[in-house]
């Protein structure tokens, strides 16, 4: 499904991401684990073509469903990925936040951040949405605006948005960012959820306490520190389960860590 080898991104004169190796397979739900400033976000970047990793002949550093070609809008419609970047662009960015919740999962069909002007929406696409609100328990959000949601329910009307054109994989970037305690539970309790009905799940985050053990098959680090952090929480249970996994062996991060 995902695929980096020896995946190089610069900025600045500065590598983000320095010989970055992993593959994450298609029912393979996976959690990529390090702290802030670690490059995770880098690999969001790259599949929405904001960051690009250092050209060099086969194999391609980057190959996504197999393709190391992809246009950004048609990968929508399999990868749905939520972040606290994109909760920010919706609230506080363009659309200022005055979209309904329909509407904002109704732009997902488009892959924009919540602009329908003159697009062609179908009732079909309407039904969609309400029926993908519905299912996360957010039928009640459909007419609210987003600006005067909770962040945990526009974090929940985000993921609808993800999950409309029923995508073969979910990535969420540091999804509980800006959560408090019940609605950070609530959340990792509905992506748990999702990973039973079938869909790829990808976890991007910086805290070990996100990855629970009964749903993520493979743990990937991002740095050293990351593997530290692991090792000194391997025998605390979170929400009832390990806080690791002997299922969980394998590491990402520089060269001499592959």
């Amino acid at each position: 499904m995902l695929e980096l080898f020896d995946a190089t991104v610069v900025k600045n004169g500065v590598r983000v991401l320095d010989g970055l190796t992993l593959a994450i397979r298609a029912g393979e739900h996976t959690a990529i684990l390090g702290p802030n400033g670690a490059g995770k976000t880098t690999l969001i970047n790259m599949l929405t073509h904001d960051d690009h990793a250092l050209a060099r002949e086969d194999p391609s550093p980057v190959r996504v469903f197999g393709s190391d070609r992809w246009n950004v809008s048609e990968l929508q419609s399999r990868l749905g990925i939520v972040s606290a970047d994109l909760h920010d662009r919706f609230v506080n960015g363009n659309c200022a936040g005055r979209i309904r919740g329909v509407d904002a999962v109704v732009s997902g069909f488009f892959a924009t951040r919540g602009f329908l002007g003159g697009l062609t929406v179908t009732q079909e696409m309407r039904r969609q949405a309400a029926t993908t609100l519905a299912g996360l328990e957010a039928a009640h959000l459909a007419q609210k605006l987003l600006n005067e949601m909770s962040t945990g329910e526009a974090r929940r009307v985000l993921i609808a948005r993800a999950l409309v054109t029923e995508p073969r994989a979910l990535v969420l970037d540091e999804p509980t960012a800006g959560l408090d305690v019940v609605a950070r539970h609530r959340f990792l309790a509905l992506v748990r959820n999702i990973a039973r009905q079938g869909t790829t799940i990808v976890l991007i985050t910086h805290k070990l306490a996100e990855v629970a053990a009964d749903t993520i098959g493979a743990l990937y680090f991002a740095s050293e520190r990351s593997v530290a952090e692991a090792q000194a929480t391997e025998d605390r249970e979170i929400d009832g389960h390990p806080a690791t996994s002997p299922r969980l062996p394998r590491t990402v991060g520089p060269r001499d860590q592959s």
